[in-house]
């Protein structure tokens, strides 16, 4: 651990545990991804994969991000997870209950084709599992213009909150509710696609489909 992953506000939150952060990455699906180039800084969301200390990105060949960090240039990538909005009887006590992680490292480019549709399978099964083994896999044209990089988890840190609000103690007479409002991902009635074959139902792992 370094300056760059130690937690200096409020760092009772926080964990440098990596089953805390990987707790935190497998439940989530979407991630942040910040880069520079040339001085300036972006931040992309991407659907994300992990297995051990690795993470999978993917993208089309031609992506800004995906030319950027297959140089080797430093990575953080951060997800978040909402649970709650925590109400105080004040203002200025108000917050969420959430779980986040925070990952540095630098990624390289597979261009193994086998290794690549293993990295894409990795991705495809940590947004939805078993979707994988039902569809076709991607065909080599579909490679060539896709980029897969593994990015190895060299530094993290994770940080949550949980619980009620933390009122003055003067405040907990004023006649305000507070508590905590519960919030969550959830799926909803699967669609379906209108060119959809007549016959076919959903699998069940898609109408059982959490996270």
């Amino acid at each position: 651990m370094t300056e760059r992953s130690t937690l200096h506000r409020l760092p009772n939150r926080g964990s440098n545990e990596m089953e805390a952060v990987y707790a935190i990455l497998d439940a989530a699906f979407l991630a942040h991804v910040g880069f520079v180039v040339d001085g300036q800084p972006f931040v992309i969301p991407t659907l994300f994969g992990r297995a051990g200390d690795k993470l999978y990105l993917h993208g089309s060949a031609a992506s800004r991000m995906m030319r950027t960090l297959e140089a080797g240039v430093p990575v953080c990538v951060t997800v978040a997870l909402v649970d709650g909005l925590v109400l105080a009887r004040s203002a200025f006590h108000h917050s969420i209950n959430y779980r986040s992680a925070v990952v540095f490292g630098t990624a390289r480019k597979i261009d193994d084709p086998a290794q690549k549709n293993e990295a894409l399978r990795v991705i495809s099964e940590h947004l939805i599992t078993g979707r994988w083994d039902e569809v076709r896999v991607p065909a080599s044209q579909e490679l060539k213009a896709t980029t897969v990089l593994e990015l190895t988890i060299e530094e993290a840190s994770a940080k949550l909150r949980t619980g009620p609000p933390i009122d003055d103690e003067a405040d907990y007479a004023l006649p305000v509710w507070a508590g905590v409002l519960p919030l969550g991902l959830k799926a909803g009635e699967p669609v379906p696609d209108a060119r959809l074959q007549d016959g076919l139902e959903p699998s069940e792992f898609i109408r059982r489909y959490q996270r």
